[in-house]
């Protein structure tokens, strides 16, 4: 959409204003027609909030923050990130949700909106929101130690199906996306999702550490988590749980390609806006941001972090995440953990 002059915007609402009244006096249009137009037309006319229900430092304040640099140069207005943090991701998706539907506030959210209102921790569900864009998909892996007696996939699960509740592995809290994946996973498989002892951690990173410590056997996390150890050589990818191999170590075989599973599970990014944005202004948002996502800058800083890049557009990414939001509330009523 071409920036539209204030002046040059007043003229055409006036100029709308007369061929509706005109129109009135002739009997044949309502009084609300056009009026839209003249309030959108020239969107954004100043500087766009973008939430992030997380704190500064992390991937997604990253990825928010590439977003919103590359967006308020497409907008030609400033656009600035707003870490709102609390309840575990509900405080900041709430203050999306209850924004006014301008265009004017647009958020960050992320898997854990389809998460926590089957754990109690809020209302808000996908179909709160606008979609607009998704960006970032980076997918559940399953990571041993250099020295763990399990030297592929089959070898672990074939030793989890053994030893029922004998291994023991982290990389969230209890409830959290990576315990929700590997108890999916293991769903899936037809093996119990508590087969696996699960040990409660504050992130990967501490996870990671007690994995090379020997404290824990298996480590669920995102690639781009356990990349420090991977890289180091204290740590090996056994699988991913995704159907495409992911970019960062793409010779990490994939959870369908060696056991015909669908089950994908990882933690994603998208941009979306409270509910009831109007058309065009959703439409002006969803160009701009597949423009981004298309471009080498995006690309380049999300490579160089080892941050998975997926994309869907508004109407494919709200399906995503209603499947998002049924998968992971099936895998907490199966746990024991749906409120």
């Amino acid at each position: 959409m071409p920036f539209i002059s204030k002046s040059s915007r007043n003229n055409t609402c006036k100029s709308t204003r007369r061929t509706v009244l005109k129109s009135l006096m002739a009997g044949t249009v309502a009084l609300s027609v056009l009026a839209a137009p003249c309030a959108f037309a020239a969107w954004p006319e100043r500087p766009v909030t973008l939430v992030v229900p997380w704190g500064a430092g992390g991937g997604t304040d990253a990825t928010a923050r590439i977003i919103g640099a590359l967006l308020e140069k497409d907008l030609g207005q400033p656009v600035n990130v707003v870490n709102r943090t609390g309840g575990n991701g509900a405080v900041g998706h709430q203050a999306i949700a209850s924004a006014a539907p301008d265009g004017y506030t647009i958020g960050i959210a992320t898997v854990e909106i389809s998460m926590m209102h089957h754990q109690g921790l809020t209302k808000l569900t996908p179909r709160d929101f606008t979609p607009l864009a998704l960006m970032n998909f980076d997918p559940a892996a399953l990571t041993v130690s250099h020295d763990s007696p399990y030297k592929s996939f089959d070898d672990l699960l074939k030793a989890i199906k053994a030893n029922p509740g004998k291994l023991k592995a982290s990389g969230t809290g209890q409830g959290g996306i990576w315990h929700l994946g590997l108890a999916g996973m293991l769903n899936d498989l037809k093996v119990a999702p508590n087969a696996v002892r699960f040990v409660p951690s504050n992130g990967a990173a501490p996870a990671m550490v007690d994995l090379a410590a020997g404290g824990v056997d298996i480590v669920a996390a995102s690639l781009p988590e356990a990349r420090s150890l991977i890289d180091a050589g204290k740590a090996v990818p056994l699988v991913v749980m995704a159907n495409e191999p992911a970019a960062l170590y793409p010779k990490v075989p994939t959870l369908k390609s060696l056991t015909g599973s669908g089950w994908t599970n990882g933690a994603w990014r998208g941009i979306v806006a409270p509910k009831g944005l109007p058309a065009e202004v959703q439409t002006r948002l969803s160009a701009s941001l597949k423009k981004i996502y298309e471009s080498k800058d995006y690309k380049d800083f999300m490579s160089g972090r080892g941050f998975g890049v997926m994309y869907a557009d508004s109407a494919e990414f709200g399906k995503f995440m209603d499947k998002s939001d049924a998968d992971m509330g099936a895998i907490l009523k199966t746990l024991g953990m749906a409120r």
